[in-house]
């Protein structure tokens, strides 16, 4: 797979886990130990919105991989 089509679906794959993530995370936001306390809402959010890196970065890696050396 060439350079230009990872970078295709990987964008695509990035798209897909930004929405799943967020969708989840508001979710999540509204069980009542966590919309109940005001210092948890800011901890969650912070734990949250920063979270969706560790599964970016494998994506991201995929991503960037340079092309193989044509042989010959």
């Amino acid at each position: 797979m060439s350079l230009r089509t990872r970078k295709f679906f990987g964008a695509i794959a990035l798209l897909l886990l930004a929405f799943v993530w967020s969708m989840m995370g508001m979710v999540v936001a509204q069980f009542p130990v966590i919309a109940n306390s005001g210092m948890l809402q800011w901890i969650y959010y912070i734990v949250v919105g920063m979270g969706w890196v560790l599964p970016a970065m494998p994506i991201v890696s995929w991503m960037l991989r340079p092309d193989p050396e044509p042989r010959g």
